[in-house]
């Protein structure tokens, strides 16, 4: 009888040898004389414990038990309140020879190591990984936390050339040690009133009829030849070693055809390989909150010229995904970001494509960094936000006693809600190159212009700091949407690293909020991207508002990707359209260290 003293060095011993799977072994539930499954999720944080399994009639059985509760009554629950499906399945077998307890039911018992766990062991400690439980003549292999979705969704929009890129959200392991396989429909079918999800049906189901993409990766990007069909993606939780119960997701709706040529098309014919070591390749992007394209305010008076399903977020991420991967990117800087977004679509899409992410919420959306793994790590984070970091942080104290002597300007700049990300990143193949990436997106308002200006001292300030006395000596790409054009205040304080307290934008609001005051700054900065005629083009605004501000002391530009041309862009008007999923550009570049 297997008792409780040797349960830590025995689960120590069967967690080294516990059995490893082959990936074909994984991907097939079914093979002949394999012992059924009891998968058992206990963590310490919780109270309770789960059990599932199969009955013999082929229902499942999911249980919770409390952990300290004894072993002999969740045998006893087992056998009296779950095996119902197994007693008929006995009840028509004609040879019941030598079996105990026959006129009370199969006998349910829990072994571990061949001997059989004395029933005052509790829960927590009985239930170990390579114990058998035996229902009367069946018997279950427990796998005691084993990788497993908590999450598993298809994008409600799959556009043919379009990658789709399902949601995931895996316990115990990780995506890039599960396994995939993608099916499609081999002929159209009627929609289903009740729409998709996760599918009842076996991989072997006749109806409807699949057939194999030949995709075996997270990621899969339908064609021309699927539209019309459903896809299927047959998944299995991995985290390298072992392997959880698989789940099949079909898609809601059929593939659909796409829009024709985006403008960012051609834009990747530039971009179809990563760079190289020497090499960054940056994008700055404003990609466009749901938050803001979905109101009836943008669709009747901002964007009335952009089809209403073009405004959609399930549309628009197709777009978005499609647009970032396709640039394979070094470092990417996103603003206006909800956090849904970054969650649910962003981080699953570029984290297959091998990126990583970080965010940083301002109010009602936020900024996201993301950067190549195989090339950085990230090493430490300094986001702030500008009105707490200007009243807090002694760093900004001479900032904050010039622009009290302005009390209307001081208090509508202690207003906003506008932050900058700030991420140092250290390179993975040469440890003494570290890097300090910025991301902003500075206040809106056309007459804000003396409120940039205090945003961006009080940046400036805090990048120095980070990246002199924090991390001296390093070099500096600041991107973001500054919302000001290169005639501005905001663009020529960057630029030559100074500002006159007689210029025009400290009363950019009237008088009453005038503050005027010089400022200074430390770095020598160049836009990366010089000065594009505009980044942001709107059926009653066209201008540049977007920079990605390089270190000169540091890097150079061995290329700027160009723009869509003039009339790729007005194609359907203005931006948003069915081909372009922003109201802005994206700026991409190649950097090179110096």
């Amino acid at each position: 009888m297997w008792r409780l003293p040797g349960v830590r060095a025995a689960l120590r011993g069967v967690r080294t040898a516990v059995e490893r799977r082959s990936r074909t072994e994984a991907a097939s539930e079914t093979s002949v004389g394999a012992m059924e499954r009891a998968v058992v999720r206990c963590v310490p944080s919780e109270p309770k414990l789960s059990l599932s399994f199969a009955l013999a009639d082929g229902s499942h059985k999911n249980m919770q038990r409390d952990q300290s509760e004894p072993l002999g009554r969740a045998l006893s629950r087992i056998a009296t309140n779950a095996l119902k499906g197994h007693a008929k399945v006995a009840a028509a077998k004609k040879s019941r020879k030598n079996r105990p307890n026959a006129g009370s039911g199969p006998v349910v018992k829990l072994y571990y190591r061949e001997e059989a766990v004395a029933e005052d062991v509790l829960n927590v400690d009985a239930w170990q990984d390579g114990a058998v439980l035996q229902i009367g003549d069946v018997k279950y292999k427990v796998e005691r936390n084993p990788p497993a979705f908590t999450e598993l969704q298809l994008p409600r929009y799959i556009m043919a050339g379009f990658p789709v890129c399902p949601k995931l959200g895996v316990e115990f392991g990780d995506p890039t040690g599960s396994l995939f396989r993608w099916y499609k429909e081999t002929k159209p079918r009627a929609a289903e009133p009740q729409g998709g999800g996760p599918s009842s049906s076996s991989p072997s189901s006749p109806s409807p009829g699949w057939t194999e993409t030949g995709v075996d990766e997270r990621v899969y990007t339908p064609s021309n030849a699927d539209i019309g069909l459903r896809l299927k993606l047959h998944c299995t939780p991995g985290n390298g070693q072992r392997f959880g119960p698989s789940r099949e997701l079909e898609s809601v709706c059929p593939v659909e055809a796409g829009p024709g040529t985006c403008t960012f098309d051609h834009r990747h014919l530039y971009t179809k390989k990563v760079t190289d070591d020497a090499l960054i390749r940056t994008v700055s992007y404003n990609i466009l909150a749901d938050t803001y394209a979905q109101t009836e305010f943008s669709r009747t008076v901002l964007y009335p010229y952009c089809a209403p399903y073009a405004l959609e977020l399930d549309y628009r991420q197709n777009l978005i995904q499609k647009e970032l991967t396709g640039y394979n990117a070094d470092l990417i800087c996103l603003q206006e970001v909800d956090r849904c977004v970054f969650t649910d679509s962003l981080m699953p899409a570029l984290e297959a494509f091998g990126l990583e992410g970080v965010f940083r919420i301002k109010q009602h959306e936020g900024l996201a960094t993301f950067y190549r793994k195989s090339k950085f790590s990230l090493l430490s984070q300094h986001d702030i936000a500008f009105h707490e970091a200007l009243q807090s942080d002694p760093l900004h104290k001479e900032l904050l006693e010039k622009l009290a002597l302005y009390p209307s300007a001081q208090e509508r700049v202690l207003q906003r809600s506008s932050v900058v990300q700030v991420s140092v990143l250290q390179s993975t193949k040469d440890s003494s190159k570290k890097i300090c990436v910025a991301n902003t997106h500075l206040y809106w308002h056309p007459k804000g212009g003396y409120i940039r200006l205090i945003q961006m001292a009080v940046a400036l300030a805090h990048i120095r700091h980070v990246s002199c006395d924090l991390y001296p000596g390093i070099p500096v790409i600041f991107c973001g949407d500054f919302n000001s054009t290169p005639s501005t205040g905001m663009y020529h304080f960057v630029i030559n690293g100074s500002i006159a307290e007689d210029h025009e934008d400290w009363t950019s609001n009237g008088e009453e909020e005038r503050c005027n005051m010089s400022l200074s700054h430390f770095f020598k900065l160049k836009s990366a991207c010089g000065e594009p005629a505009y980044t942001n083009y709107v059926g009653g605004f066209h201008g540049c508002l977007d920079y990605i501000f390089i270190d000169l002391h540091a890097l150079e530009v061995e290329q700027v990707i160009p723009l869509p041309s003039h009339e790729e862009v007005t194609t359907h008007q203005a931006l948003p359209s069915v081909s372009h999923p922003s109201d802005h550009i994206a700026l991409v570049c190649d950097l090179k260290w110096k």
